[in-house]
């Protein structure tokens, strides 16, 4: 049996193909083979079209199968594309993709690295109230999802109504896998429309900006079966109908898994395009100062949307 992996960055689609019998990768490709082209039609701006992504993910997914085609697996049988059993999906986190009723995209995705829409953050944390912010959204609006959308809604009028539902990269590439829309609680998060001490969407949040709640697609949880590999996609892609979609989550949240950062009190920081720092409360909390300190150390900024308090 076979898991496969896609992570949809901003520079590249990544494919890989695990063995769940050894817990080993046995084939992995990346599309396109240098930078994939971000469009900045002004300073500030940045944007990619969502379309790419899907083609990138079908040239990796057909060079993943290139590798294995032939070869035998531990029961000494040929591979198909049967023997892969699930599909998790990571992403460039914070990126706003725009669909219509009929999920056709409406205009490229302003993706994580667009900083136009700082100001309308900024106002609505003003608006809103840092404590409120920092104790429901445990962030700063800022340049996240939900003030990205906030932008479109004033500059792109026309646009924003044709709107019927808003993802994340992960939700739009889940999406054409499967035919159903929906998002998770950490997608969400990432979005900075999670009220975690309602444990909802953030009606405050939503009202703030003029929202319809309609344009949040339906919640799956991060760890659950999300839909199922359509009869159409599979065609396309030259797997098995019916493999579900069992996980999606963003970069962040994944690098966070990937260092066993479980229990209360860990904690542990990335570097790279961004560095972070992670740690686990246990329970819904914020340092009012939106740092992490750690006894004996040096106060260490956080772009996390949570918070470790003082030890």
């Amino acid at each position: 049996m076979y898991l496969l992996g896609y992570d949809v960055g901003s520079s590249s689609v990544k494919a890989s193909l695990v063995s769940v019998e050894t817990g080993k990768c046995v084939a992995t490709a990346f599309y396109p083979k240098s930078e994939a082209p971000i469009m900045s039609r002004q300073p500030g701006f940045a944007e990619q079209d969502p379309a790419m992504w899907w083609a990138n993910l079908k040239l990796a997914t057909a060079d993943i199968l290139e590798q294995v085609r032939g070869k035998a697996t531990l029961q000494s049988k040929t591979f198909t594309p049967a023997d892969i059993k699930a599909i998790g999906i990571s992403y460039q986190m914070h990126g706003l993709v725009c669909v219509d009723k009929d999920h056709n995209v409406l205009r490229p995705s302003i993706i994580w690295c667009d900083s136009r829409a700082v100001p309308y953050g900024n106002k609505a944390f003003g608006d809103l109230g840092a404590d409120w912010c920092l104790e429901h959204l445990l962030n700063n609006p800022g340049n996240f999802t939900a003030a990205k959308l906030a932008w479109v809604k004033e500059n792109e009028p026309q646009l924003y109504e044709r709107i019927n539902k808003i993802m994340l990269p992960g939700d739009y590439i889940a999406m054409r896998l499967t035919g159903t829309v929906c998002t998770t609680v950490s997608g969400l998060s990432e979005g900075i429309f999670w009220d975690f001490r309602e444990n909802k969407v953030s009606d405050r949040l939503l009202d703030e900006f003029g929202f319809d709640a309609n344009v949040i697609p339906p919640i799956r949880p991060t760890f659950a079966p999300q839909g199922v590999l359509s009869r159409e996609a599979a065609e396309v892609l030259g797997l098995a109908p019916g493999i579900p979609v069992t996980y999606r989550a963003g970069d962040q949240p994944n690098n966070a898994l990937s260092l066993n950062v479980f229990n209360p009190g860990e904690i542990a920081s990335t570097a790279g395009t961004s560095g972070v720092v992670y740690g686990v409360n246990g329970t819904v909390n914020y340092d009012p100062q939106s740092r992490v300190i750690r006894r004996n150390r040096p106060a260490w900024g956080s772009s996390c949307a949570s918070t470790v308090p003082a030890s």
